[in-house]
């Protein structure tokens, strides 16, 4: 009878040693308290990825490129919040102000961040870029149009940014920063789906068992 407690006890130590290593395998941790929370944010959180973008718009900022009242922080969160499909005003309520929703608006055109209202125009888009290209007034064309002349100036702000390839560059640098992260929240958000959630908790009860 001692011979097999003996036994036993050797067996569970070797499996709590298996099972450890197989923990520390699957979330690179040695220890094994709130596994999912320790593997989840292990890659870089969405204010690493806001301080990136940041640098990014400090460039473009200090080179001339983009002239704005929003800083390179508030620019980023700009950008953050276009990804999480947060309207103009949102996105200026939480940088501390709704009045900075038209600002918010001409940056994120700036930045190539069109939403299909930007393009939702009450006439033919061509009618409107062959007036500007007429050498008309923006008055006259206003007029024509049947628009406001500060509704003509966004709709020729967005045109314009369309065309322009000044930023690309930054652009695409920022736009791998965006694809990074939703890599990051791919991976980490995806333990619920590809079982190795249900792999963690059960190993965690085995151990617990053990102990």
């Amino acid at each position: 009878m001692a011979v097999a407690r003996r036994k036993k006890k050797i067996n569970s130590a070797d499996r709590k040693k298996e099972l450890l290593s197989l923990f520390t395998d699957i979330s690179g941790k040695t220890e094994i308290v709130e596994p999912m929370k320790k593997i989840h944010g292990t890659l870089r959180d969405k204010d690493a990825i806001e301080r990136e973008i940041a640098l990014i718009m400090r460039e473009i900022l200090d080179q001339g490129y983009f002239k704005t009242k929003l800083k390179p922080r508030e620019l980023a969160c700009l950008v953050c919040g276009y990804y999480e499909s947060r309207n103009d005003t949102e996105i200026a309520r939480e940088l501390g102000d709704e009045k900075l929703s038209k600002t918010v608006a001409r940056a994120r055109v700036r930045l190539k961040l069109f939403r299909e209202l930007d393009f939702k125009m009450p006439f033919e888009r061509s009618e409107m870029e062959q007036l500007l290209d007429s050498g008309k007034t923006m008055k006259d064309i206003s007029e024509e149009l049947g628009i406001s002349p500060s509704t003509l100036r966004e709709y020729r702000h967005v045109i314009e940014q369309e065309r322009d390839t000044t930023l690309d560059p930054f652009l695409e640098r920022i736009k791998d920063v965006m694809e990074d992260r939703d890599l990051t929240e791919s991976m980490t958000g995806g333990l619920v789906n590809d079982g190795l959630s249900e792999a963690i908790d059960a190993t965690e009860a085995e151990l617990a068992d053990l102990s």
